[in-house]
Formats: C-alpha cells, structure tokens, sequence
C-alpha cells in the first residue's frame, strides 16, 4: 500500500519549500535587477537558490538518505551541471540560449556559481525538516 504524503510529514515540507525556493528563484532573476538589487544579489542568490533547488529534488527522489549525504549527493549534481557547462555543441547551445535552456542548464561557467549552489545547499540542508527526524534520538 502506498504512503500519502501528510502535510506535516518531512517529505510535504521538501515539495512545499522546493515550490517556494523555485518561485523566489524566479521573482529574484526577473524583477530583481527591477527591484535596483545589486548584480550580486541578483546573480549569486538566483545561484544559491539553485542549489537549495537542487537539494531538495535530491531529497524528494532519496528520502531515506540522511541530510549530509543529500547535500553531497546535490552539491556532486550542481558541479556536474556546471562544470557540463564547459561542453558545447550547437543543439546545447541553442537550448541554452531559451528560458528553460538558462534556468536548467546555465550560459556561462563561473567558480563563483559553485561557491553559490554550495552555499544554497547547506542552507537547504540546515533547514530541512528531516533534520529533526534525523537528529532525535531514537
């Protein structure tokens, strides 16, 4: 028999707080230049909200992992995203020039961007609400 997600159950939590890390990912890459935020702002925390993105799929697919394992398991998945940045073909590039192509895959290579998705995930990571499951006793 299958489990149905309870709204107080670790698993709502993720797919609520991945709903509103996607939608704050969203408002900040497309009024935030509008809201006079710094490029910074703009740009590294559209980056970190990324990672946090990325977790939390990696939570939703692996729930049973603990947290830092999912934060490893997400930070190893937003490298490999970036640093597949560094392959071209025509195909990616006119993907990577859509909406989607930008948001999914990125343009450009950037360190900075790693630093960014490590920063979102320990975030992520650090509020998950498994993590009170995990860390009581037991």
């Amino acid at each position: 028999m299958r489990k149905i997600i309870q709204a107080r159950s670790p698993q709502f939590l993720r797919l609520a707080a991945l709903f509103l890390v996607i939608v704050l990912g969203l408002v900040l890459r497309w009024f935030g230049y509008a809201a006079d935020l710094p490029f910074t702002v703009v740009k590294y925390g559209g980056s970190a909200l990324w990672g946090a993105m990325v977790y939390l799929l990696v939570a939703l697919f692996v729930a049973r992992l603990r947290p830092a394992a999912i934060a490893v398991t997400a930070l190893f998945t937003a490298i490999s995203v970036e640093l597949f940045r560094l392959y071209h073909t025509p195909l990616l590039g006119a993907f990577r020039l859509t909406t989607a192509g930008a948001l999914l895959l990125g343009r450009v290579f950037s360190l900075w961007n790693m630093l960014a998705y490590a920063i979102g995930i320990a975030a992520a990571c650090a509020f998950d609400p498994a993590r009170r499951t995990a860390l009581r006793p037991r």
